[in-house]
């Protein structure tokens, strides 16, 4: 994170090899081979998002497996923003099958797809993780570099849709974002203190957005089939401690079925999270 840190510190960022200058994304993509699964690491990753004890990965842990990746790619020379700043703004996974934790497995990402934004200039992190020449689960993260965007820029993607709490609520305490840090490897300084945070315009430390996808996903997981697609929208930051309201519906429309999902604000209603799975 110290290197993910320096193209924001004034001066620093000047320097060459630091400095982010914008422009195209590079090709680059990097990939862990034979990655082997810590029990112990996945018991602690059940622990801090809610999941029950399982036989199989969490459908959200693979994006555990590639972090580090989306940070090297980040913190590359060539890449052209820095990794403080960048806002992510969706996610989305698709599991085709259920992953055993004993499985050698590949994973790869690479940075791709730039193009406008009202609020500056978006990109996706694509994933993928293999199980021998099988492809076994992928995602795409998309992040927005707040900056000059482009106003008649128009959004993607079918809608979401927020669903009001359904009486289940969650006490998060002021350390959520230490704890997942140590699990995920996101020392990003607007997750830690409620100090660093307001370096950064935050008036309290922030929950991971993709600590609030799987929180969600942790309360449906019984619920979900081997092979399956969630996606995520995610829309106002999580500040700690608080409160909040988790509500989900099935959708069940001809070929269409699935859950739609939010976490909300239990006192306004407003969204932290929306999301469906198909």
């Amino acid at each position: 994170m110290l290197k993910a840190a320096l193209p924001v510190v004034p001066g620093v960022n000047l320097l060459p090899g630091v400095a982010k200058k914008g422009g195209d994304l590079p090709d680059l993509r990097l990939t862990r081979k034979d990655v082997t699964i810590d029990p112990a690491h996945v018991a602690t990753y059940r622990e801090v998002c809610g999941f029950e004890p399982g036989q199989y990965l969490p459908v959200t842990y693979p994006h555990m497996l590639a972090f580090r990746l989306h940070m090297g790619i980040m913190t590359d020379s060539s890449f052209p923003y820095a990794a403080i700043g960048s806002v992510h703004l969706r996610n989305s996974v698709t599991q085709h099958r259920s992953i055993a934790p004993t499985e050698l497995l590949d994973v790869s990402a690479t940075a791709t797809n730039k193009r406008a934004h009202s609020k500056g200039t978006m990109f996706d992190f694509v994933t993928t993780v293999t199980s021998g020449d099988e492809l076994v689960w992928e995602s795409v993260s998309t992040y927005l570099r707040p900056g000059r965007g482009d106003k008649d820029a128009q959004p993607e993607g079918a809608p979401f849709e927020v669903i009001e709490g359904n009486g289940t609520q969650w006490k998060l305490g002021a350390d959520l974002g230490r704890r997942f840090a140590a699990v995920s490897g996101d020392y990003n300084p607007i997750h830690l203190y409620p100090l660093t945070a307001k370096a950064f315009g935050f008036p309290s430390q922030i929950a991971h957005g993709i600590w609030t996808k799987a929180r969600c996903v942790a309360a449906m997981e019984s619920r979900l089939p081997d092979a399956v697609t969630i996606e995520v929208e995610f829309r106002k930051p999580v500040l700690l401690p608080t409160k909040v309201a988790f509500g989900s519906r099935i959708v069940d429309d001809g070929p269409v079925q699935g859950l739609d999902f939010s976490m909300t604000n239990p006192k306004n209603g407003k969204p932290h999270v929306v999301g469906r799975t198909r």
